[in-house]
């Protein structure tokens, strides 16, 4: 793997992880003004928010898409590899935050 695709990687990841973060607290905040329980409105927004932060950290579906069918057609595997890792990074940065959250907020936990 070279260089570039490995910080797309990690820039993919930290997308992800973020915008699970930052929407959370943000729709918190935004609870707390309307008078809801902010932590158990931030675990629901955790989980409803993962296919938003895989969008966001592969930078929009089309592209995603586009390169899927590339591998496929045109026999490139490797764009096919280098498109389901990024997926898979970018989810398991989704999940790392909803994790996080689940944990802070101790809805989750049983």
């Amino acid at each position: 793997m070279d260089r570039d695709f490995l910080a797309t990687l990690v820039i993919d990841y930290f997308v992800a992880f973020g915008v699970i973060i930052g929407g959370t607290v943000i729709g918190g905040i935004g609870a707390y003004l309307i008078g809801k329980p902010p932590l158990s409105i931030m675990h629901d927004l955790s989980s409803s928010l993962k296919i938003w932060a895989l969008v966001a950290a592969i930078g929009g579906t089309f592209d995603a898409i586009s390169s899927l069918e590339r591998g496929i057609f045109e026999g490139t595997h490797i764009d096919i590899f280098k498109t389901i890792t990024m997926i898979f990074v970018a989810l398991c940065g989704a999940h790392t935050g909803s994790l996080l959250v689940q944990w802070f907020t101790q809805e989750g936990i049983k």
